[in-house]
């Protein structure tokens, strides 16, 4: 019995770490996206674009579906826009939304 809480213990700690580890590669990428695809449509930064809204707010346009049409509402000038970047754009300003306390480095 021992040995089974051991490896229960281990197993949800290894699932823990990868999960975060997940999220921090989504948050870089979008990061990545704002800075290559979409900065000079906006005409600001990625904190600027973070901070356009709340994290609740994020996570109801995210589960709403209505990443494109909020950016472009914040962005009008963007041309392209490819809806795999959805989910990186919404770690991406989740994790630096206006509540947040942290800032990105773009």
């Amino acid at each position: 019995m021992k040995n089974l809480t051991k490896l229960a213990v281990a197993a949800l700690f290894g699932f823990a770490i990868m999960t975060t580890t997940a999220n921090a590669d989504l948050i870089n990428k979008g990061q990545k996206i704002f800075g290559k695809k979409l900065k000079g449509a906006c005409g600001f930064g990625g904190a600027k674009f973070a901070a356009s809204f709340k994290q609740a707010e994020w996570e109801k346009i995210h589960a709403e579906g209505k990443m494109e049409e909020e950016i472009k509402k914040i962005c009008p000038n963007i041309q392209a826009w490819d809806k795999k970047w959805e989910k990186a754009l919404f770690e991406f300003g989740y994790e630096y939304g206006k509540d947040s306390g942290n800032e990105p480095a773009c």
